[in-house]
């Protein structure tokens, strides 16, 4: 059996929220960005990450990049344990997780050329390569994303959103990762853009073996990248499984509700579905509901789910957090 090249095992990250005008004795209120998340992922397969804005999709990415600090829980990258890792550690392994950011332009520096930008990593990681091998490697990454070489002078300013995006893709792949952790990198791109940055990432990771973690609000997107699919809520997973599994037969009531929003390419079928539209506005992080964080919204609730949390059941393919639906 394959080890997996990542195991997130209920993973809790809070923060500290200090209230305008409160006295320095008063305890601050604790926001629980990601409350309980258990995840594996192979090498090769990409895992979508999806939920509304505040569930705790970034915040998840971040804590198993490092920028962030997890409360407790457990996370293992290539059976090394990356919880309370050294900041020293970090540096070494962050030659194998790189990161894409949801906006382009923002996370490039506008001081530097591409060619800056693009070897920043290599003259950070890899100090003993002469300035002519660190240029021909810059330059042999902007032709596998698909910038033309002798752009490598220009400025982030000077580029589209799409290809600010390849610059930002090529700075992740120039170290040969085996991880990358895409937050939202197609939302802030048109439709037709959006589809070639997504043609290229799943072309330099068959190419390259690489683990995707990639996040997004657009499920067709979500389902066309991905192998496996984990539904967040809330800071909770709610379910996970295969993106056969969650898309066509999506279990727990949240992602029913999710499912049903995305639009059909058949205007008859797209005219006749039924949307299940969700009652109630999102909890506080701050103060999320007792037991199952979505009983305040969810059509089946019982008295039963403001006592209990669930956990994650099911197969190896299809997992739900739910006490009335089971996979």
């Amino acid at each position: 059996m394959t080890t997996p090249l990542l195991q997130v095992r209920n993973v809790q990250t809070h923060f500290d929220i200090h209230k305008k005008g409160a006295f320095f004795w008063q305890k601050p209120a604790t926001l629980k960005a990601v409350n309980g998340v258990s995840f594996e992922l192979k090498a090769g397969e990409t895992l979508g990450v999806v939920g509304e804005s505040g569930c705790g999709k970034s915040t998840l990415a971040r804590t198993i990049i490092g920028l962030v600090k997890a409360k407790s829980g457990s996370i293992l990258f290539n059976g090394e344990e990356l919880v309370g890792l050294p900041e020293k550690a970090w540096k070494t392994k962050r030659q194998e997780i790189q990161m894409i950011f949801q906006d382009p332009l923002a996370s490039l520096n506008p001081r530097m050329t591409v060619g800056e930008i693009i070897a920043e990593p290599l003259r950070t990681h890899h100090p003993e390569l002469k300035n002519e091998e660190i240029q021909q490697q810059v330059r042999e990454m902007m032709k596998k994303v698909g910038l033309l070489p002798n752009l490598i002078n220009r400025y982030p300013h000077e580029f589209s959103g799409g290809q600010c995006q390849r610059i930002g893709i090529a700075r992740a792949l120039i170290l040969r990762p085996k991880l990358i952790i895409c937050d939202e990198p197609v939302s802030a791109l048109d439709v037709s853009i959006q589809a070639q940055v997504i043609n290229l990432l799943q072309e330099v990771q068959e190419e390259m073996g690489l683990a995707l973690i990639f996040i997004a609000h657009d499920l067709s997107v979500v389902k066309h990248i991905s192998d496996r699919v984990l539904v967040m809520y809330l800071g909770n997973a709610v379910e996970l499984g295969t993106d056969t599994a969650v898309y066509d037969k999506p279990t727990h009531p949240y992602t029913q509700a999710l499912m049903s929003a995305v639009p059909l390419p058949d205007p008859e079928a797209e005219r006749n579905k039924t949307v299940q539209l969700l009652e109630g506005d999102l909890p506080s992080p701050i103060n999320p509901p007792s037991g199952c964080v979505f009983r305040t919204r969810c059509p089946l609730a019982t008295d039963e789910c403001a006592k209990t949390k669930p956990v994650l059941e099911g197969t190896d393919s299809h997992q739900v957090a739910c006490l009335h639906a089971a996979v």
